[in-house]
Formats: structure tokens, C-alpha cells, sequence
């Protein structure tokens, strides 16, 4: 197995709700994936699933059929591993510094008693932006939530340049 399909299986930032929030699934696939997933179907058909991914757990366990969406996903990561720009090292830390960003995010929202609607990280870090730019404007902001800004605002420059994501 290459390097590439180690980290990407190994890693699962994309299925865990950090880096994506939902995965649209084509109409011709819902049936085979209906018992895999929790797919919303919309009026058109076709369907959803919101992150984190039912299906992963130190990797994915429905690789083989997971869906459209998922396998033509390109990580930004993947890429510049394949392409030799960056080695596995390299890889390796910048994948547990989002997940040490993320577990440092999720603790000031402890620490702060901010409650989040969303299961996927994806979509409570929209929500908590929205909740924290309230705070700006009415000049509300502790140290703790400078320190939450200033986490997020990391998250924020990493997935772009190093996942090719865009920031939440």
C-alpha cells in the first residue's frame, strides 16, 4: 500500500466531520448505499449525508462501496504526498495538528459551556463563528475566547493551503 492510501485511510479527516460537512450521494446510488449510510433524499432524488461518517472507525469500513463523492474526493494532502512536494513525515504532523487544533477547539467550547447544534465538527465550527462574531460586536470576548479565535484561526489557515479545503 502506498503512502498515500495509508494516510488518506488512516487519517479521516474528511469522513469525521472535520474538513467536510455532507456528501452528496447521485440517486443511482441509494439504493446499494441506503443500508450503509443515513441518507436524506431530496426532492430531486438524490441524496445527503451529513459528517462525521457512520462508517469510519480507524479507517473506513465500507471503502470498497462507499460513495461517488467520497472516492473522487481529492485531499490536497494526498496530493502533495503523491507529487512529492511534501514527505509522509511532514504529512503525519500536519495531520496531528489539525486533529491537536480540533481536540483544543473542542475543549474551550467545554470550558466556555458552548453548546453546538451540529454532530460534525465541519458545521459546529460555522456555527460557533457565527456564535463568536456575535461576541465581537457586542465586545463580549474572555481571554478563553481569544484563545478559541486564535485555535480556530489556525484550523482556518491549515485546511486551504495543506488540504485544499475551504476554511468553515
Amino acid at each position: 500500500m502506498s503512502d498515500s492510501s495509508n494516510i488518506c485511510l488512516s487519517c479521516g479527516l474528511c469522513c469525521d466531520g472535520t474538513l467536510i460537512g455532507f456528501v452528496q450521494v447521485e440517486r443511482k446510488e441509494i439504493p446499494m448505499l441506503k443500508g450503509l449510510l443515513n441518507i436524506e433524499e431530496d426532492s430531486t432524488g438524490d441524496g445527503v449525508f451529513l459528517h462525521p461518517c457512520n462508517n469510519y472507525c480507524d479507517g473506513c469500513t465500507i471503502y470498497s462501496k462507499r460513495p461517488k463523492q467520497c472516492a473522487k474526493f481529492n485531499c490536497g494532502l494526498v496530493t502533495s504526498l503523491e507529487q512529492k512536494e511534501l514527505d509522509f513525515n511532514s504529512a503525519i504532523e500536519i495531520i496531528n495538528t489539525v486533529k491537536q487544533k480540533k481536540i483544543a477547539i473542542e475543549k474551550m467550547l467545554v470550558i466556555l459551556h458552548i453548546k453546538l447544534k451540529s454532530p460534525s465538527f465541519y458545521f459546529k465550527m460555522v456555527e460557533l463563528k457565527k456564535i463568536l462574531e456575535k461576541k465581537k460586536s457586542e465586545s463580549s470576548l474572555t481571554p478563553d475566547h481569544l484563545a478559541l479565535i486564535s485555535d480556530l484561526d489556525q484550523l482556518d489557515s491549515l485546511l486551504p493551503t495543506k488540504f485544499n479545503i475551504s476554511a468553515y
